[in-house]
């Protein structure tokens, strides 16, 4: 069984502080901040250039990759780290549109993250063949999935509601259309269990700052299949992507296997960061985290819809069709989450009603999960959110 006193204490959290917003950003592992100086002063200090090789900087990438291959199933070698989650899925909707050069739409979901949707717009105007991004309801995304689809482009958990899609069933779906998938794994990558290897997921890309508690601007990882790791060809040919990166020459040739899917300089510093966030993981069980992340989330959910019924549950009721958060609808939301915050209950706001709620069995307990629902219900019940400072909304929600 999971400790998940012992990873609590793994982490620092501010007293009086009552975290759910690690679904945004996680956060800091104790053990980071020595980490980083140790790189500062050990390394980047001591071995300034020789880093790359002594300090092991230009593997980190791979060697990074394989543990979080681990948390979502996938297969040794197969995970590579580096550069935003936006480059990610630039990178995997190109290589999976390359694959099915007959088709042209891909088919995405209106809960899908804006920025995923933006990528895809962008690639479309660059490659200029006609391709077209549909889009439609999350549930609607099985009976779309038709011949005429090239890729499917899905967010496996939706960042608004936490509403979980069955990885596995669409990926058949697809493959048996004759589409490829892409998975975009932000919302689920330390917060469920993963099966990309299982499901049989061709490509799925993810960031590492949310429940896998990288830090702020952590890079972003991304998985190929081993059935296309050979072939699928990169549209950002970096020079960290190529074969032999040091040989300098003036035409790219793809590296082997996951290789060819990086592109710039690694970001050494913020690995070293996520390095030591990836150790709190090195005694947990995914099924245990799911089973605690249900339980503290419907302990939630039952107190709050208790007692503020101004409230409505936006998340999916079942937990097994939801991630690790929960979500509700308020037509003041933004209003009553500075309120919540100001009292030391730190969840977010997305437009346009949404408040967020995440449940991270690594630091959340029974306990402050009872202290939370006391306090939404004061902030709710005594209209504590109706002053002008909670109004006023600051640049990032």
């Amino acid at each position: 069984m999971t400790d998940f006193t012992a990873t609590r204490a793994m982490f620092h959290l501010p007293e009086g502080v009552i975290y759910l917003d690690g679904n945004s950003l996680g956060p800091l592992p104790r053990a980071a901040m020595d980490r980083m100086h140790g790189t500062l002063r050990d390394e980047w200090g001591e071995m300034l250039i020789t880093g790359w090789n002594r300090a092991g900087w230009m593997t980190q990438p791979r060697r990074l990759g394989d543990r979080i291959g681990r948390l979502i199933g996938a297969e040794a070698g197969q995970v590579v780290l580096g550069d935003t989650l936006s480059i990610k899925v630039y990178q995997a909707l190109a290589a999976a549109l390359d694959l099915r050069p007959d088709r042209r739409v891909i088919l995405t979901d209106s809960g899908n993250f804006p920025s995923d949707l933006y990528m895809a717009e962008g690639l479309i105007r660059a490659l200029d063949r006609g391709h077209e991004l549909r889009i439609v309801a999350p549930e609607e995304v099985a009976g779309a999935i038709t011949d005429e689809v090239a890729v499917t482009l899905i967010t496996e958990v939706d960042y608004r509601n936490g509403r979980l899609h069955d990885m596995a069933d669409l990926t058949a779906r697809a493959h048996a259309a004759g589409a490829v998938t892409v998975w975009d794994l932000a919302h689920s990558a330390g917060a469920l269990p993963v099966d990309v290897a299982g499901a049989g997921a061709d490509f799925a890309v993810g960031c590492t700052y949310k429940y896998l508690n990288g830090g702020p601007g952590a890079p972003a990882f991304i998985y190929v299949a081993p059935r296309h790791a050979e072939t699928a060809f990169p549209a950002l040919s970096g020079w960290l992507g190529h074969e032999a990166p040091f040989a300098f020459e003036p035409a790219y040739r793809p590296g082997a296997g996951i290789e060819r899917m990086r592109v710039g300089t690694p970001p050494v510093l913020a690995m070293a960061a996520l390095e030591a966030a990836l150790d709190v993981w090195d005694g947990v069980d995914m099924d245990d985290l799911r089973a605690r992340s249900i339980e503290l989330s419907e302990m939630f959910i039952k107190g709050v819809e208790a007692a503020c019924p101004m409230l409505q549950l936006a998340s999916p009721r079942d937990p097994a069709q939801r991630g690790s958060q929960v979500s509700f609808r308020f037509d003041d939301g933004y209003a009553a989450m500075q309120a919540l915050i100001a009292r030391g209950v730190i969840g977010d706001f997305r437009a346009p009603d949404i408040m967020r709620f995440g449940f991270t069995p690594l630091y959340i307990s029974e306990a402050e999960v009872e202290i939370a629902i006391r306090i939404v219900t004061d902030v709710m019940q005594n209209r504590l959110w109706d002053v002008p400072e909670h109004r006023t909304r600051h640049a990032v929600t």
